[in-house]
């Protein structure tokens, strides 16, 4: 199998060096939105930010995908309140609950999911983790539930079942067809891909300067009295510069390519 995906992609790349960068809509852009390392800032700062972000693209024709369901433990009902078909509130709900079956089939559960640093800042309960994290899906009808690596659809707020490990997680959103991914962190991570740029968005200014060779966009000035939408303007643009080969990502300068599919085992 691994011989046939060489040969294969060996063989695209003649066909991949003669594509062109060219204008295209921003109804062409499909986001990705995660958060990883989470503080006590993040529901705050910098994930209703992204959220807004999500919105806009949506908004204009795009697509975002939103991942983490064990990080959507807690508010479910708000998310199957905003499906628009009653096929992906009844799929949603059935990813849920296998998800959790398989957890307790090992003594776990996806209410275990906060982790010492997100307790240690704040996040103590997989509800309040939950509440913050939802933020990044904004207020978008979702237009469809996938499993892990489905192809989202090309417009909408589409909800992508990964784990939350961070690696598993961006390569489960970059499977579904995203071509940028907006990445919030708190406490810091250096995850990166190597097929999509990961903008990684600090909640606080404190980790954005001192992981200034991580983070490519400080939310802490919203946490100063910044409107939410005034940032989400910035982070706007800062997406565009990124998808359009003007602002190259710190992931990417570090050579930070992590990729690793999700093996179903039981990854909070």
């Amino acid at each position: 199998m691994m011989e046939e995906a060489v040969r294969k992609t060996l063989a695209h790349f003649k066909s991949a060096d003669l594509v062109e960068r060219r204008p295209v809509p921003l109804s062409k852009l499909k986001l990705g939105v995660k958060c990883g390392g989470s503080d006590g800032f993040s529901g705050i700062s910098a994930n209703p930010a992204i959220g807004e972000v999500s919105d806009r693209v949506v908004t204009l024709g795009g697509g975002s995908a939103l991942a983490e369901f064990p990080e959507l433990c807690g508010v479910e009902a708000n998310m199957i309140s905003r499906c628009i078909r009653k096929e992906d509130k009844a799929r949603f709900l059935e990813l849920m609950r296998r998800y959790e079956a398989a957890a307790n089939a090992c003594g776990a559960s996806i209410s275990d999911n906060p982790s010492p640093g997100n307790i240690h800042d704040g996040l103590i309960t997989d509800a309040i983790k939950s509440a913050g994290a939802a933020k990044k899906g904004g207020k978008a009808p979702i237009s469809a539930v996938l499993d892990y690596a489905e192809p989202m659809p090309d417009a909408g707020l589409s909800l992508v079942c990964t784990p939350g490990n961070d690696v598993e997680a961006v390569t489960g959103l970059v499977a579904a067809g995203v071509n940028v991914v907006l990445f919030s962190t708190g406490l810091g991570t250096p995850t990166g891909n190597p097929i999509v740029p990961v903008i990684k968005v600090a909640t606080n200014t404190a980790v954005a300067e001192r992981l200034s060779d991580l983070i490519d966009f400080d939310c802490g000035p919203i946490i100063d009295g910044e409107p939410i939408a005034a940032a989400a303007d910035r982070l706007l643009e800062k997406v565009l510069d990124t998808a359009s080969g003007r602002y190259s990502t710190k992931a990417d300068r570090l050579g930070q390519h992590d990729f690793l599919f999700w093996k179903r085992e039981v990854s909070l």
